[in-house]
């Protein structure tokens, strides 16, 4: 495929602190347009808080978004990706930990952009984004 996730992530992205009220995070995925935000401890990585989070950890549980933590709810078993990997390496992540979007890290930890399955479909080749796709339904 020869394109690195640095040529397609997403750069930049907004993060919420751990200890951030859920609708605050919510806000800014609106903002942004996003599905998903990282979740800081200080300068690292703890969690990725998606909108499906938010539906089954807030909404269906009846929890108060302005009093739950964005750290409390936020996904903790993490896969990263490293900027000069390859798409067929987030590919192959983003099937193996069923998800579809996958925090890029630099050397240093810090969170640099976000891959998600819509930039890999964007580049990829049809039969690896066709593979990755039944990989996440099932």
């Amino acid at each position: 495929m020869g394109k690195s996730i640095r040529d397609v992530m997403t750069q930049n992205p907004r993060t919420v602190d751990s200890d951030s009220p859920v609708v605050e995070a919510a806000r800014l995925m609106k903002e942004e347009d996003v599905g998903s935000i990282p979740v800081m401890e200080g300068p690292h990585l703890m969690g990725m808080l998606t909108d499906r989070d938010i539906t089954i950890r807030i909404v269906a549980e009846r929890r108060d978004p302005q009093t739950t933590t964005a750290g409390e709810i936020a996904s903790h078993d993490l896969a990263t990706i490293d900027p000069d990997q390859s798409l067929d390496d987030a590919l192959r992540i983003m099937a193996q930990y069923q998800v579809r979007r996958v925090p890029v890290v630099a050397e240093d930890g810090e969170v640099i952009g976000v891959v998600a399955q819509a930039d890999a479909a964007r580049r990829a080749a049809e039969k690896k984004v066709g593979e990755t796709l039944e990989a996440l339904s099932t």
